[in-house]
């Protein structure tokens, strides 16, 4: 306990060092730089500001309170990270979510590493940062890995070895970008996966692309079923020189003929998927245990 007790202390001593204006500290090879430089220090919330190359633009409100009812009752675990501006001024550099739970609970100050880095160095780390992390969606991790690419010159190889990603990895995320940006919004909100994602970015008319997704979403195809219906899409493309979703996900003649009397026989609205091989299912909803026993009558006659 004694050792934790004097770790504090020194945070608190450090922070007093970084307010004395005669020992401003601007590069790591200023006077009392070693004191400072990686080492953890109780910062004031008052004196960070948030990083403006902050990869990350979504921030859920519940987890984000459930996160400041855990510091509240646990203090922060890890501490954030940031790098000196001027004097007794900070910019996060990671740790965005524990900053904002801090202050909704009312926190005058935060442990934080100190790093000093100029502005290109920030946006590195806290773009590298933030790909680390757990819960991105793959829009956002995509977004980073570009970010990083355009802004920092990296190449797709040097992008790989810098995050720890095979190189195909990041094609594959950066492929997404392709897509339609009210597809790329459907896949940060969940409605599609990265799987979903990844075969409509093999659709190049965005119009078919917001189509083929509209079915997705509205029938809940599955990634064969998306696959499927893009092997159609560019099979008809082939046949015809002209390509279409609605022809992509017609049904073959023999379907079409007997989809009808299925309806009429079971009384209900059934749902066919199929392709020309003959392949497919077919799919019988019901409301309630009685419905389901009727089906059952009508298609076993027991």
């Amino acid at each position: 306990m004694a050792k934790a007790t004097r770790k504090q202390a020194l945070g608190r001593g450090l922070s007093a060092l970084l307010k004395d204006p005669d020992n401003d500290i601007k590069s790591v090879s200023d006077k009392n730089a070693d004191k400072v430089v990686g080492n953890i220090i109780e910062l004031d919330l008052e004196a960070i500001s948030v990083n403006p190359f902050q990869p990350r633009s979504n921030f859920n409100d519940a987890a984000l309170r459930e996160l400041a009812s855990s510091i509240k009752e646990l203090g922060i675990i890890q501490p954030i990270t940031v790098r000196k501006l001027e004097f007794n001024t900070f910019q996060l550099v990671s740790g965005e979510r524990r900053y904002r739970a801090s202050k909704l609970i009312g926190l005058e100050t935060i442990p934080a590493y100190i790093r000093i880095a100029n502005d290109q160095e920030s946006l590195e780390m806290a773009l590298v940062e933030n790909i680390q992390r757990q819960d991105l969606d793959p829009i956002e991790i995509a977004l980073s890995y570009q970010r990083l690419i355009d802004e920092i010159n990296l190449t797709q190889e040097r992008l790989s070895d810098r995050v720890g990603k095979k190189r195909s990895t990041i094609t594959n995320y950066l492929r997404l970008l392709r897509l339609d940006p009210i597809i790329q919004t459907g896949i940060r909100d969940g409605f599609l996966s990265m799987g979903h994602g990844r075969t409509l970015v093999n659709i190049e008319k965005k119009n078919d692309q917001i189509a083929l997704y509209e079915k997705i979403v509205g029938q809940n195809l599955s990634v064969r079923d998306t696959e499927a219906a893009v092997k159609a899409y560019h099979q008809s493309s082939n046949q015809s020189g002209k390509s279409s979703i609605k022809k992509a996900f017609e049904l073959p003649d023999f379907v079409k003929s007997a989809k009808d009397e299925f309806t009429s026989y079971l009384e209900t609205k059934i749902d066919i998927k199929a392709s020309e091989s003959g392949k497919g299912k077919i799919t019988i909803p019901f409301s309630s245990q009685e419905e389901f026993q009727r089906l059952k009558k009508l298609i076993t006659g027991e």
